[in-house]
This record gives C-alpha cells, structure tokens and sequence, in this order.
C-alpha cells in the first residue's frame, strides 16, 4: 500500500469514528425529534437570525436541502422565515421563542455529549485529545477555504482593501495613507496586466493579494492582506504560491514585493518562501524591506 492511499484509509477510518461517537448516524440526534442537519441549522441560525444564503454558503449545503430543512423547522415551530424588505428575494430565517428553548436544551446536551467523551480519560489524555481535535479542526477549515479571482473593484475586494489599509494604518509607526503609497490601480490588477485574487471562507472575504504584470520589467505581488480568523490556515503561502504560478505562465522569471519592517511575520514567510532580499527597486515610503525570487517561467506556448 502506497502513502496516499493508507493516508486516506486513516482519514475514512477518522470519519467513521466520529460520525459514531458524536450519534450523527441517528435520526433523532442528542435524542430529539430530528436529525443533526436541522439541529445545526438551529444552532448556526442564533441568536440575530441569519441570511439564508449565507446559510447556505457556511455549511456547503445545496438550496433545494437547506429550502427542506427550513421547511420541517418552520412546520414545528422552531423559525420564521421571512423575505427582507428591500428585497423580498433575499430571506432571513430567525428563531422563534420555542426555537430559541430548543436550541438551549440542544446546547446543554451537545455540552454533556462533549463530556462524555473526556470523561473517561485521564487528565494528559484529555489534554492530547483537545489540542489533536483542535489541528484538525484547523486544518480542515484550511481545506475549506477558496482563491477566486476577481475584479479588484468588486465588492469583496473592496471589503478586503478597506480592512487592509486600516490595519496597516494602526500598525505601521508612521499610520499609513492609501494616497502617500505606490498601490497599483485597479487597472494593473486586471488581465492582461495583472489579477486579483481574493480568498474566501465559508462564502465569507478574508483575504485578498494581487500580481502586476508589467511589460519589460518583473511581475509585481501587491495588497496581500489575510483576515486575522483566517491566519494560520496557510492561506498567505497559498496566495504566493499561485500568484507565482500566474507570474510564471505568463512568462516571467522573476517575482518581486516590498514591505514594511512592522510586519514581522510577512518578512518571515517572504523568506521561508525562498524570497531573497534585494536594494530597493521603487520609492515606496512605507517600504523598509524589498524582496526578489527567481522562478521557473513557463515556456511559451
């Protein structure tokens, strides 16, 4: 047996463990009257209600299986739900009062669940079980999250940028003004100039990280940003390693960026990476740091 498959034998033995520890194999989950996928609706719907497709989006779940979901939720008693005002083709989803007393009992038996299953182990095989479900909790979310290129003015990367510019404005010594800096317009971030990409989680923006692709001179990474809950799920290294797979099929050899001297773990990365630095090539005023890394250019096709 070769690594990849017993790699996948572990995972599906993983799953099925789980899915008989935690009692998702009943129809009447934590002893209820119904089965886990509306259990989890309840409890990601809240205690503010929830957009339905954003439902949708942060559970992976198609509209026909969420539309039926809803539908016995809503027949018990347990939702309302109704189309906004200002436009009726978007519907919210709230809990009623019996729902809100369902989700209660729900989180006081998944609560119990949960201690049952430390409870029969010592105090360091509790603390390996938390900190191993606690990776793999993490390194699935990793697994989850998408790279979509996109229109740098579209509006989630303009919520990335926004919250880009005010993170470097509280962390950098000098704050930071978008028009002091070297940005690129939207322009150079558009084929055939450049691209834009933007990360999503759970249909949510946390990220975003653009490429320039100027003629007669190295391609360009710009606004590589990621969103503080999505740190350390690797989607930094992700963005580098796509945007230098773009750089390189379009044929060319070099990848540049520069950066502020704040910005520690960037620096880091920027050289785990194999970027290497080099005198400064712009006149950036927030730039202490510039970086160069040779890549492997495509050959045309």
């Amino acid at each position: 047996m070769d690594e990849a498959q017993a790699q996948i034998d572990q995972v599906r033995r993983f799953n099925r463990t789980v899915t008989e520890r935690v009692g998702v194999l009943h129809d009447r989950y934590l002893g209820r009257d119904r089965p886990i996928g509306e259990a989890r609706l309840l409890w990601e719907i809240g205690g503010q209600g929830q957009d339905v497709r954003r439902l949708r989006e942060r559970l992976g779940l198609d509209s026909g299986y969420v539309s039926r979901l809803l539908r016995s939720l809503e027949a018990d008693g347990l939702v309302a739900v109704e189309p906004q005002p200002q436009d009726r083709r978007v519907r919210t989803v709230r809990l009623t009062e019996k729902g809100r007393a369902e989700r209660a009992l729900l989180d006081g038996r998944s609560d119990e669940l949960a201690g049952s299953m430390l409870q029969p182990l010592n105090a360091g095989q509790r603390a390996r079980l938390v900190a191993a479900m606690a990776e793999v909790d993490r390194l699935l979310t990793a697994g989850t999250v998408t790279l979509d290129v996109i229109d740098p003015d579209h509006p989630d990367a303009r919520h990335c940028l926004l919250a880009y510019f005010a993170e470097l404005q509280e962390r950098f010594d000098t704050g930071f003004d978008p028009a002091r800096s070297l940005l690129p317009d939207a322009g150079e971030l558009r084929p055939p100039r450049g691209l834009f990409l933007v990360a999503r989680l759970h249909g949510e923006p946390v990220g975003c990280a653009g490429v320039k692709l100027p003629s007669g001179a190295p391609a360009e990474i710009k606004r590589m940003w990621v969103a503080p809950q999505a740190r350390r799920l690797g989607v930094a290294r992700r963005f580098l390693t796509e945007l230098e797979t773009q750089a390189a099929r379009h044929g060319y050899d070099t990848l540049r960026l520069d950066t502020n001297k704040t910005l520690d773990s960037a620096i880091n990365l920027y050289h785990s990476y194999g970027f290497q630095e080099v005198p400064a090539f712009n006149d950036e005023p927030y730039a202490h740091h510039w970086f160069e890394k040779r890549i492997a250019a495509a050959p045309p096709e």
